[in-house]
This record gives C-alpha cells, structure tokens and sequence, in this order.
C-alpha cells in the first residue's frame, strides 16, 4: 500500500511540473511574441508617409493603410461614404444582443441600450478598400478591452474573433490580442456623430485601424476571444 500510495504522489508531483513547464514555455512564447509585434508595429509607424492636409480620397484607394499617417486629413462627409459587401441587412433591436464568449470565466450578453451607457472611445481612422474607395471618418464605439474586462477573460487570450451579422451571410475576422489592448480595433455604434447607418453596419461594425476595409465586420453580433 505504501509503495502504490508513494508511485501515485511520484507520478502527481511530475504531472504538476509538466503542466508548470508547459505554462511557463507557453507564458515565454507569448511575451516574445508579443515583444517581436510591438517592435513590428514601431518599425511601421517609423515607416509611415505623413498625408498632407487636403489629399483627395480618390489618391489613396490602392495605398496600405498601415504605411500611412492620416492624423492631417479631413473627415469627410458621411453622405460621401461609400461601401462594398452586404448592405441592407436589418437588425430587431428587441430581440439584438452582442454576445462575448470564448475564454472567459462570465460570458456576456449585452443588448443595445447597454452597451451606449459603457465608456466610450472616439478616433479619427481611414477605411481603404484597395482599388475601389477611401472613406476617413470619425467613428465612435466601445472598447473591445471594455468587454473583455467585463467577461473576465482568461489571461492567456491571444486573438478575438468578431462575426457578423448572423445567419448566412455571416463573415469572421481575428485580430491579435496586442492590437484590442491599443484600441486600434473596436466597435463603432456611430460615425461623423451619427448612429451607424444600415448599409455601414448597423448597430455595430469593426473598426481597425491599419487594415483593409474588408477586415472591418459589419453587423456584429458576436466576439470570442481565443487563446492556448
């Protein structure tokens, strides 16, 4: 009994050093990770050509986002916003939630009116979609941090998935956790100081900032957040 009893406390103690190495190589793996993005991400805005004042959107429409500064540039007019993709898809906002799920300890569902009370966030970002327009807009919405806060998300969270809208048209898109923590990625309610129109999203789109339109989710429903 002593020698079955003395076997199985060997074998415990060596499966709780696994799982310790694991979390410690794996906790090393995403530090150096992270340190590598934050060096990527200087070297880029060390990189960025400065627009002057008065650029007409029409010059950028085959340019990266990343590779430009557009703190100089004006907002133009919402009416002058063009789009591409689904347009016309209509939300009931009785029956309309954002869900936020994946590696969190208290998963939310949180209905329209509640998510206008959180803290806000407002940026001035460029939509750039490659070969067809360019829209500069000030964009209005929710910390995607904000929420996971809220949710209690797990530490080890390395990418958030955003979908939207539901059913058949539903479209996802992954960002780093590194670019949620900035605030270049959020949720925007509101553009030029006005609700989201239907055709750009309504009630909630993606915003992110340095990335092609396409990435920006319109009509999101759901975000998850992901990890090892």
């Amino acid at each position: 009994m002593k020698t079955n009893r003395a076997t199985n406390e060997s074998t415990a103690t060596r499966r709780y050093f696994i799982k310790r190495t694991i979390r410690f190589l794996a906790g090393i793996g995403l530090f150096l990770g992270s340190l590598s993005t934050a060096f990527q991400s200087a070297w880029a805005k060390m990189k960025r050509v400065i627009l002057p004042k008065g650029t007409k959107m029409s010059s950028l429409v085959d340019r990266n986002p990343a590779t430009l500064d557009a703190r100089n540039l004006q907002v133009i007019p919402l009416e002058d916003f063009e789009t591409m993709g689904l347009t016309d898809h209509q939300v009931n906002l009785d029956q309309w939630h954002l869900e936020v799920t994946g590696k969190v300890k208290k998963p939310l569902k949180l209905t329209y009116a509640q998510l206008l009370k959180l803290p806000s966030i407002e940026r001035n970002v460029l939509l750039i979609c490659p070969g067809f327009f360019t829209n500069h807009g000030r964009w209005k919405g929710i910390s995607v941090t904000e929420l996971l806060t809220m949710a209690e998300a797990e530490a080890e969270i390395t990418h958030v998935s955003f979908r939207g809208p539901a059913g058949r048209y539903a479209k996802v898109e992954r960002f780093p956790i590194d670019e949620i923590a900035t605030n270049k990625i959020f949720l925007a309610y509101q553009v030029n100081g006005k609700a989201l129109p239907e055709k750009h999203g309504y009630p909630l789109r993606v915003v992110a900032e340095d990335h092609y339109g396409s990435e920006w989710v319109k009509y999101v429903h759901k975000i998850e957040a992901h990890g090892i």
